[in-house]
């Protein structure tokens, strides 16, 4: 669970400092954008009002209401499974810091011009693609992660259960090709104790 939070808390650091420095370096530029690598990667304000790619930008409200009880959903089920592997923390450290992240950025407390909006910069020009910021980076992340680690888990589960014994089967028993009751002797002659 420390791990998660930490994770959490480290993602909305990063999230929030750059987001802090693209707010005050951003606007003065020409065209609110600067080239990292000229029509590959540029650092370009945008501010979005929806979710994640600007999308429920008209239901502002429902979408938070959603996003809270999702960030809530993720603390329960963490606390609740205690997840043993480590990827799966991170996973979960990764969509709760970046929805965090947003939501400081929602409830009025961030750093774009209009109160309530959401402040994007990273601008993947090579792609045809939305302006995104550091937070939406790592609820993709986490997410592709978790259904990652799943889909290895099930694969794994099936191969376990293709490489295990027929049920009712046991060593020794006539479906693994030996007999039970065939005994070897200190000697190495099968049959002790048989007329010659």
């Amino acid at each position: 669970m420390i791990f998660v939070f930490l994770t959490a808390a480290l993602v909305v650091l990063a999230d929030q400092v750059t987001k802090y420095i693209m707010a005050g370096l951003l606007p003065g530029l020409p065209e609110r954008t600067l080239p990292v690598i000229r029509d590959v990667l540029h650092f370009t304000y945008v501010e979005n009002e929806g979710a994640a790619f600007g999308m429920l930008a008209e239901h502002r409200w429902i979408f938070m209401a959603l996003s809270i009880l999702g960030l809530c959903a993720i603390v329960l089920l963490v606390a609740k499974e205690k997840p043993e592997s480590a990827w799966v923390r991170l996973a979960a450290g990764l969509v709760l810091g970046g929805g965090i992240g947003n939501m400081v950025d929602r409830l009025g407390f961030g750093f774009a011009e209009k109160s309530g909006a959401v402040l994007d910069f990273i601008d993947c020009r090579f792609v045809d693609f939305y302006v995104f910021n550091v937070a939406d980076a790592c609820v993709t992340v986490g997410c592709f992660l978790y259904l990652f680690l799943i889909i290895v888990g099930e694969i794994r589960a099936a191969k376990e259960k293709k490489n295990a014994p027929a049920e009712g089967s046991e060593p020794g028993s006539a479906e693994d090709g030996t007999s039970a009751d065939a005994t070897v002797s200190g000697d190495g002659d099968p049959g002790e104790g048989t007329d010659a």
